[in-house]
């Protein structure tokens, strides 16, 4: 998946697929946007935040969000027989709030989706909670450390965006 888009409003952004030697910066950007709230939960722990990155990596799955052709975020939709796992999806703070993350939440959706669920997690308190669920994503469950949210595809529950129904 190589695509280019924007929306007017936000910067023109790309996907491409993940190489295996992405590991080590994604493994950094995840740390660093998790941190703020795996401390808040007590639960930072600098090595493991990175090596269970680089331990469930799948290059396959794997899409590389770049902005001026410089690599900004990730998004990876793990398939499996009954549902698809959004995992690893981060974006760069200094692309946060832009529109980037909703525009690509909406295009993956949109382009992987079919007949089975998405599924994702996010860590209890997590801001992130509210983009996924004005993407259509609801509560499905949660334990102390994690909120796990489920969302139909896009042909069931229709685009984010009521303007493009």
């Amino acid at each position: 998946m190589s695509v280019r888009f924007s929306d007017g409003m936000s910067p023109v952004w790309s996907l491409r697929q993940a190489l295996r030697s992405d590991a080590p910066w994604i493994a950094e950007l995840r740390a660093l946007v998790m941190r703020p709230d795996l401390e808040r939960l007590g639960r930072w722990d600098p090595v493991r935040v990175r090596q269970r990155f680089r331990d469930g990596f799948l290059p396959a799955h794997t899409f590389v969000i770049e902005v001026e052709c410089s690599p900004v975020g990730v998004i990876a939709v793990r398939p499996e027989r009954d549902e698809q796992w959004i995992e690893h999806f981060y974006l760069g703070s200094q692309h946060q709030g832009r529109g980037i993350g909703s525009e690509v939440l909406r295009h993956v959706m949109a382009t992987l989706g079919d007949a089975r669920p998405f599924r994702l997690n996010v860590l209890q308190g997590s801001s992130a909670q509210r983009l996924y669920e004005r993407h259509g994503f609801v509560h499905e469950h949660e334990d102390p450390i994690d909120v796990f949210l489920v969302a139909r595809t896009i042909a069931e529950t229709g685009p984010a965006n009521p303007e493009a129904r």
